[in-house]
């Protein structure tokens, strides 16, 4: 399982440029004019991942197959979108269709860049899409209570859980705080994320930087951290101007262009980290001489249903799986060194998986 990100921001604050570095491709168009996506475009990723290359050099894999990762370019937005502003509607229903939000925000100063709002404040910038997401929320959760009258005076218990976590939506809303903060119990998980409400959608805020403070940072930057912190949001800091040229060179050149500019790690890799603890994601991988490949699955995740990103059958027929963890597979020189030492586990059902386990799953047809 990967994961759905969509890039959002106000108008020029470099979602496009961002997005055709992260997808090396120029299907997002980038200008210095509102609304140039009219689309929202959709790229894929290979999630960079050093372990795996270790485990296919290990076992002699024929192939590498990285887990992937989905960037949706979604259209700017601007002040009224939760009323049809601009391109408002279009934004918020391509909105509903991520796992989760990369806030892109100008942290740059640049005279020949025109900021949508005449000035460089990303906290205000947030604070904008924020707003707008909340309002939709509020105009779908007011919708859907009156349409849930007749079924709870019914005593229908579905409608009822329904009303019930409305209300706590609604109730935070209305008190300038996204969905998000309310506490959801575990048998409520399941009827919450049917809510689809927007601002119930893990964020990351991406401070856009020049690239002379790509490694440092700015004040932009510092209040942007500060702003996530309070709520419980990730942030990183990038320039979409260096992404957009790393995408252009060799492993090797990008890795020297990065040491020159004192970064240890491209930005796409700084965000998939955020991106998977903000969605609490893990990988295990299987190995072999036809290949070694990577899976992403999240915390928590049992056996049986790892085995189900992989196929379905292999989730309904599980019999086990043979379990082996990374670090043993490597200091142990693969699979037979690891059953030789007794490092190789059988587990069953109630199995959680860990992140970086070596799986070989055994199931019936």
């Amino acid at each position: 399982m990967g994961f759905k990100t969509g890039i959002v921001g106000l108008p020029n604050v470099g979602k496009s440029t961002l997005f055709n570095a992260l997808t090396r491709t120029a299907a997002a168009q980038a200008a210095n004019f509102p609304f140039c996506t009219i689309e929202p475009n959709v790229g894929e990723v290979a999630v960079p991942d050093d372990r795996l290359d270790t485990l296919a050099k290990i076992a002699g894999s024929k192939q590498v197959i990285p887990t992937r990762m989905t960037f949706v370019d979604i259209a700017g937005l601007v002040k009224g979108a939760s009323k049809g502003e601009g391109l408002g509607n279009q934004f918020l229903a391509n909105i509903r269709e991520v796992d989760a939000i990369a806030h892109v925000l100008r942290c740059f100063e640049d005279g020949d860049v025109t900021h949508v709002e005449g000035r460089v404040d990303p906290v205000a910038d947030a604070e904008t899409i924020e707003t707008e997401l909340m309002l939709a929320d509020l105009e779908s959760i007011e919708k859907r209570l009156q349409g849930l009258v007749r079924k709870v005076r019914g005593g229908d218990k579905e409608a009822v859980q329904q009303e019930r976590l409305l209300k706590a939506a609604q109730a935070v809303l209305e008190d300038g705080r996204p969905a998000r903060v309310v506490e959801v119990e575990d048998e409520d998980r399941r009827a919450w994320a049917n809510l689809q409400l927007l601002t119930t959608k893990p964020v990351l805020y991406v401070c856009n930087v020049d690239e002379s403070e790509a490694a440092t940072g700015n004040a932009h930057s510092d209040a942007v951290a500060k702003m996530a912190e309070e709520q419980g949001a990730a942030s990183v800091v990038i320039s979409a101007k260096i992404e957009e040229e790393i995408s252009q060179l060799e492993p090797d050149e990008a890795e020297m262009f990065l040491e020159e500019l004192g970064l240890k790690e491209a930005g796409l890799e700084r965000m998939i980290k955020a991106g998977h603890a903000l969605l609490h994601l893990q990988t295990y991988f299987t190995a072999g001489p036809k290949e070694a490949r990577a899976w992403t699955i999240r915390e928590g995740t049992k056996a049986p249903q790892a085995a189900g990103v992989i196929h379905g059958d292999f989730e309904r027929g599980f019999i086990r799986a043979e379990t082996i963890a990374y670090d043993d597979y490597v200091a142990l020189g693969g699979e037979q060194g690891a059953k030789d030492a007794g490092k190789m586990r059988a587990e069953g059902k109630g199995y959680v998986v860990k992140d970086g386990d070596v799986l070989h799953f055994l199931f019936n047809t």
